[in-house]
């Protein structure tokens, strides 16, 4: 079978971050234990990706999969009922022939992930790397999307910026501390490794 992992993330007409993307992804699915191939298809805003995704659903042989920011705290209602929160959230319809297991979320953002791992987080950026403006959160994937992008810029003296330096820490941090910490990455990774 032919997975294909419609994704949002790298502008679609930059070759050097569309590629990134796509090994960042890789590394991070096999660290994770993911031992089937898949393929990601970075498709630049989410709507692009979601819109990419109902045109791989139409593709004979292959089986699509959408992974795109929750962009707000997915409410407890919709907790496992991923396409109701974009219809909430975008208005996005569940396309025919798609079904729950076919979407998923990464957080509210995906730089989430980054503080669910801190300890590769402070490897990546070494001296310009402050874990004390980091606070104690209890729900990583409540946290607003500002606020992490905010917090993420206090907590080093390098500026952060998103495409090459997201993806080469993508490739880095640790699945599994990202799973224990962020509920829907972890019913992405156990959704992937049962395929």
């Amino acid at each position: 079978m032919n997975i294909e992992l419609y994704v949002e993330g790298a502008a679609q007409k930059n070759d050097l971050a569309r590629s990134l993307c796509r090994q960042a992804f890789g590394k991070f699915f096999e660290s994770a234990g993911i031992k089937h191939r898949l393929r990601t298809i970075p498709c630049g805003g989410r709507k692009a990706a979601y819109d990419d995704f109902c045109t791989g659903l139409k593709q004979n042989g292959k089986f699509a999969l959408l992974l795109v920011d929750s962009e707000r705290a997915v409410e407890a209602k919709f907790a496992d009922k991923r396409w109701q929160h974009l219809k909430s959230r975008d208005g996005w319809d569940k396309p025919a022939g798609a079904s729950d297991d076919q979407v998923f979320l990464m957080a509210q953002v995906m730089e989430t992930w980054f503080f669910a791992d801190q300890v590769n987080l402070e490897k990546f950026f070494g001296k310009n790397y402050k874990p004390n403006a980091i606070p104690k959160w209890a729900d990583l994937e409540a946290v607003p999307k500002l606020v992490i992008y905010d917090i993420l810029a206090k907590a080093t003296t390098q500026q952060y910026g998103k495409g090459n330096m997201s993806f080469n820490l993508l490739a880095r941090i640790d699945p599994t501390r990202v799973e224990n910490k962020c509920d829907q990455a972890k019913k992405l990774l156990v959704a992937l490794r049962k395929l």
